[in-house]
């Protein structure tokens, strides 16, 4: 086991968190505005996934599933799973920021406004991520030198120990990329938002329909991406 993943492993979900609070400190001060758009951002994003998970869960992943068993190609096969989950993404997260300016800030309508709710929308899921992140790791750091079989069931003890063994067998670099990761998909989040608050600055649906499509089209690039080619090209894709 490479012993520096004890230090990266950590780091790359402090990064995931700093990477958010330091976005929002950046444009509350530089726009001076108070941070309670911020958290009505990151609010907002949870209520979307309260309605997006149960839906990918009960509907979505059936469907999906079904997909598979239709025997496609496998390249029509991902690229239909790709397209299915970055849609919901879309609509669920989107349609979130939509009701968002339509009825709980009704008052935000200014760039710099939609930029501070953008960064706490996508700091909000980065934060997230980064405390999965940080208990991850602590949960290894104490399963690590413990018999698993006193801690799973015999069926999953196999299991237990190559996801065991996968963790604390990375590359350091490769236990940054959630950072990385994140510090493309906040730009993102914050074009969305600026993309919705379209809709009621210019009064015309069509950038609601445009933020779900380019969210679909940046997620399904994503998952598309990641099972064929890698982690570090689809990195390279959403940062372009």
């Amino acid at each position: 086991m490479n012993t520096i993943l004890y230090l990266t492993y950590p780091l790359n979900g402090l990064l995931m968190i700093a990477l958010a609070v330091g976005l929002g400190i950046f444009i509350t001060r530089k726009f001076k505005l108070g941070w309670k758009l911020f958290w009505i951002g990151g609010a907002v994003f949870i209520v979307s996934q309260v309605f997006h998970i149960p839906f990918n869960l009960a509907v979505l992943n059936p469907l999906l599933g079904s997909v598979k068993i239709a025997k496609l190609d496998g390249v029509l096969t991902s690229a239909v799973t790709a397209i299915m989950l970055g849609l919901s993404a879309g609509l669920f997260e989107e349609g979130a920021r939509y009701w968002m300016y339509r009825w709980w800030v009704r008052g935000a309508r200014t760039w710099k406004e939609g930029l501070l709710l953008g960064a706490g929308h996508g700091g909000m899921e980065a934060m997230i991520l980064g405390v999965l992140v940080l208990a991850t790791f602590v949960q290894m750091v104490a399963l690590r030198g413990t018999d698993l079989s006193t801690v799973v069931s015999a069926d999953q003890l196999e299991l237990a120990q190559q996801q065991m063994n996968a963790y604390w067998s990375v590359k350091w670099y490769d236990s940054l990329l959630g950072a990385l990761e994140r510090a493309f998909a906040l730009p993102c989040q914050i074009a969305f938002s600026i993309l919705v608050l379209q809709v009621f600055t210019r009064r015309q649906a069509r950038w609601f329909f445009l933020a779900v499509v380019w969210h679909t089209v940046v997620d399904a690039v994503a998952v598309f991406a990641v099972g064929r080619w890698g982690y570090y090209l689809t990195e390279a894709l959403i940062g372009i």
